[in-house]
């Protein structure tokens, strides 16, 4: 699914926004998800799942194409562990 597949989706359950509305409705909330985690806070949506920025330590790793020594620098991640509900949903009994 896109971007512009969830618009449609919400736009059409919705109903009362038209499809620009609905798409200035789900920017503001990938802009609002994006700058909490830019800021380091973690994102909990009940039933779907956490955000949570991680930071990875610098590492030494190996090339594989030439078998080189490489150093890999410090980085940040994003982490997602899924929600109860999802993974049920996911996986049913």
């Amino acid at each position: 699914m896109t971007k512009s597949d969830l618009i449609e989706k919400v736009s059409e359950r919705v109903g009362s926004l038209t499809r620009k509305q609905t798409e200035i409705v789900v920017e503001t909330v990938f802009d609002s998800i994006k700058e909490s985690l830019v800021k380091g806070e973690k994102i909990e949506i009940r039933g779907f799942g956490n955000f949570k920025p991680k930071s990875r330590k610098p590492r030494r790793a190996r090339n594989p194409k030439t078998g080189d020594k490489v150093d890999v620098p410090e980085k940040r991640v994003l982490h997602f562990k899924v929600g109860k509900a999802l993974r049920e949903a996911m996986n049913p009994k």
